[in-house]
């Protein structure tokens, strides 16, 4: 299986990559209230993208052997993916106002990017490693 590590690397990558750009034209839509984010298949789309990045992210975990417990960067990086989620929600459904749901919109964008440097660096500082 390690043979595809690089295949499954970059599947990966790119799933984190539709995640987020996907999440921020949902969000401007969420903060703008236009009507397309009601459409059945922005609704469906992200649960498909997310899901296969969830996949993948735990594929390369088991195939690396790399367990929260061992490695902390990995472990902030999941912690980080909850407080994302639940920005997320907020900035797409759950916010009361758009202005909530822009500030909630911009919190779940810096919380990606500190999942992004948590990867990258291999580092629960993130960036700052």
């Amino acid at each position: 299986m390690l043979e595809h590590y690089v295949l499954i690397k970059q599947l990966h990558v790119t799933a984190a990559s539709l995640s987020i750009l996907f999440f921020m034209l949902r969000a401007w839509w969420s903060v703008r209230e236009i009507p397309l984010l009601q459409r059945r298949w922005v609704k469906v789309l992200p649960h498909l993208i997310d899901s296969t990045l969830l996949a993948l992210g735990v594929t390369l975990m088991v195939m690396l052997s790399l367990w929260p417990h061992q490695h902390p960067w990995l472990a902030a990086k999941l912690i980080a993916l909850l407080a994302y989620i639940g920005l997320g929600t907020v900035a797409i459904k759950r916010g009361r106002t758009p202005r909530a749901r822009a500030i909630a919109a911009l919190a779940a964008v810096l919380t990606f990017a500190y999942m992004l440097g948590a990867a990258i660096r291999h580092s629960a500082l993130s960036w700052l490693a």
